[in-house]
């Protein structure tokens, strides 16, 4: 069974909402999620990725809001590393398929615990964390299984602005949704 697609113009649920209060961190893979999963390589065999820019602000609204974003990946890349130094995101984990001992140890570093937590994923090595974390949520183009474990389900792809989607609900959970979209006039 799939979970509801929502977006932020439309009223969320108020179930959904109560399971997604009280998060203060998230957990995101990236490839696939933070990105739109293909891998891109230069003539001279360098990494490259395609990250969306409302992902971005959406995370950066996280920051705002008080709540942490946090990456947990199996992969390193110098341009992963610079776009999350852009982003002023200090807790990622890089280069780890085991992914819950990972984000333990951002959630001990946060003094968090699971049920604090959020996690965006969008493939087999993201289901334990998915399913530890109080509030899971998968890009629409994610595996059938992880579609299956979440809670919610957004509307776009990964790398396509799945994240932002995560963040705008995050943040209407927890009651600064429309205090944000506010400083940015009426």
């Amino acid at each position: 069974m799939q979970r509801p697609v929502l977006t932020a113009r439309q009223q969320w649920d108020a179930e959904l909402l109560l399971k997604a209060q009280g998060v203060r961190v998230v957990f995101f893979d990236v490839d696939g999620v933070l990105t739109d999963g293909g891998l891109y390589f230069s003539a001279e065999g360098e990494s490259l990725k395609r990250f969306h820019t409302l992902d971005g602000h959406g995370l950066k609204m996280l920051h705002k809001a008080g709540i942490t974003p946090a990456v947990v990946t199996g992969r390193d890349s110098a341009p992963l590393r610079l776009r999350l130094k852009q982003l002023g995101i200090t807790h990622a984990r890089f280069g780890t398929e085991d992914k819950v001992p990972a984000a333990e140890a951002i959630l001990a570093e946060l003094g968090l615990q699971w049920d604090q937590a959020a996690a965006m994923g969008d493939d087999w090595p993201d289901l334990p964390m998915l399913r530890r974390s109080r509030f899971a949520s998968a890009p629409a183009n994610a595996h059938e299984e992880v579609l299956h474990e979440a809670d919610w389900v957004s509307a776009k792809g990964g790398g396509e602005g799945a994240v932002r989607q995560l963040c705008d609900l995050l943040l209407a959970a927890n009651g600064v949704y429309a205090a944000l979209l506010a400083e940015y006039g009426s």
